[in-house]
């Protein structure tokens, strides 16, 4: 069962580390690439605008008279000054608003966001904090929890997902470089695969390991301190 540790003041001062169990089936499941590459390309499609508009040359203004009679003067014969081949005409099959979004299943989001976890919790790239003991938003409290963290692929970009109800922990995290904040609920795999190092609060925990599919923790998931475990 793949472990993080748990990022606490009272850690700190005892200097003790502590370590969260991570639930098999949210952050240990195989890496599904066509997967992840679908998820990805689905949420970056999401978040496209697709605003980009041209006009034809019913929407140009003017153009109603033809510039010229139709025979008689040895030119071409015209009947729009709007037309595309003219300059300040209008366009051909030029790009119209819409939507980019497609479909990916439900069962294969989930597997991509198993992938993208358990690719953390493989890389020991995964640490939990707790939120509880920011009283009021101090960022120097954040960036000092972070301070003693080391994972192996770097901190740098960081994740951190915290429940909306944590907000004094957001406020300390969001001022820090590199760093990002959001809520379990907005986490994409695009935001997992694009973060050095993944940092959660045991709300956010649950509720990610809920969204991958996997258990809920028993009474808030086992803690157990580096070097005691096994001992009666």
């Amino acid at each position: 069962m793949a472990e993080a540790p748990l990022l606490s003041a009272d850690t700190a001062a005892k200097g003790a580390t502590k370590q969260v169990k991570l639930d098999d089936a949210a952050f240990g499941a195989r890496f599904a690439r066509s997967l992840v590459h679908d998820s990805v390309r689905a949420e970056q499609a999401a978040r496209r605008r697709g605003t980009a508009a041209t006009k034809t040359r019913g929407m140009v203004s003017g153009g109603g008279a033809k510039p010229w009679r139709q025979k008689g003067t040895g030119r071409a014969r015209v009947g729009s000054s709007r037309s595309p081949v003219w300059t300040g005409g209008g366009t051909v099959f030029g790009p119209q608003p819409r939507s980019y979004t497609f479909k990916v299943n439900r069962k294969e989001r989930r597997a991509a966001l198993r992938s993208a976890l358990s690719l953390h919790a493989e890389r020991g790239s995964v640490a939990v904090i707790d939120a509880a003991g920011f009283q009021q938003p101090r960022t120097r409290q954040a960036l000092e929890l972070l301070s003693e963290w080391s994972p192996p692929t770097g901190r740098q970009p960081t994740l951190v997902v915290l429940g909306a109800e944590e907000r004094a922990a957001a406020l300390s995290f969001r001022n820090l470089a590199r760093v990002t904040v959001v809520t379990p609920e907005n986490v994409g795999v695009t935001e997992l695969l694009a973060a050095a190092s993944l940092v959660l609060s045991e709300p956010a925990l649950d509720a990610l390991t809920a969204r991958a599919g996997g258990s809920a923790r028993a009474g808030g998931g086992a803690v157990a301190a580096a070097g005691e475990e096994g001992k009666a």
